[in-house]
């Protein structure tokens, strides 16, 4: 007879819990769902919480999903966010993204939830998987000479008709900007919309990037870590060294007498 397998040990049942992918932890449940050793035990709801998590993070996706075909119908639906509205320094940049409904990307969100490397990865992914991407920018000197609201209506417009394709929908965060005959707007969309999740991630990303870049342009302005935002040490050095030519002179009247250039 070949000889009896060893049983687990608390340990490894632990262990295993811990690391296998939901179908797989699902089964180590049922299975050890009646071990008394307390190691196992406290791994059984441990995993157990990590399996509500991790549905609700699935539903909250899916629910984004569908609501971007409730709102965009079928054909093509192009999400749009903005990042940089409200920094001292730096383009406004706004985003336009065409998902598919398959594949899915998982844990598309807002990206002021995501952290840094989460929103990058999910960017790289967003790439891959788009139909169409399309980005703006509006520099600071244009900002000064229009207005944020003017710079937004064409940044917007620029992004959508970079990403190069017609859209059957155009799905925008927040208010009304009447930017497109086929637009509609949702507050908070950027958390509750897929492919406007899309867009905030992927200009949030892009416009960091370019933030990151300037710090060896202008040094002692701290925009790698501030990008652009009115962060302390970015105020003190406008304050101390003038403004540089990525500032938006209209929002920095508050921190210099007379606003000087780099």
């Amino acid at each position: 007879m070949p000889p009896t397998a060893r049983p687990a040990t608390a340990r490894e049942v632990a262990a295993a819990l811990a690391s296998a992918p939901a179908d797989e932890a699902s089964r180590l449940i049922e299975r050890y769902a009646e071990d008394p050793r307390r190691q196992v035990m406290h791994a059984i709801e441990v995993a157990r919480r990590r399996l509500e998590r991790e549905g609700a993070e699935r539903e909250r996706v899916e629910a984004s999903y569908r609501l971007m075909r409730e709102l965009g119908g079928e054909g093509i639906v192009l999400g749009v966010d903005e990042v940089g509205r409200g920094a001292l320094a730096g383009p406004l940049t706004v985003a336009a993204v065409a998902l598919p409904d398959d594949p899915v990307v998982w844990g598309i969100n807002d990206s002021k939830q995501l952290a840094p490397a989460r929103r990058e990865a999910l960017a790289a992914r967003i790439a891959d998987v788009a139909l169409a991407i399309g980005i703006a920018h509006v520099e600071p000197e244009a900002i000064d000479a229009v207005g944020m609201a003017v710079s937004l209506r064409q940044a917007m417009a620029s992004a959508i008709a970079d990403a190069g394709v017609e859209p059957d929908r155009v799905l925008i965060d927040g208010n009304p900007v009447h930017v497109h005959p086929r637009e509609t707007c949702v507050v908070k969309g950027d958390a509750r919309v897929a492919c406007i999740s899309a867009a905030s991630i992927v200009a949030k990303v892009t416009r960091d990037a370019l933030m990151v870049s300037y710090e060896d342009d202008y040094p002692g302005y701290h925009l790698a870590e501030s990008k652009g935002y009115g962060s302390a040490e970015h105020v003190a050095a406008i304050r101390a060294r003038g403004l540089t030519p990525i500032h938006r002179v209209s929002f920095c009247g508050n921190f210099l007498e007379t606003p000087r250039l780099f």
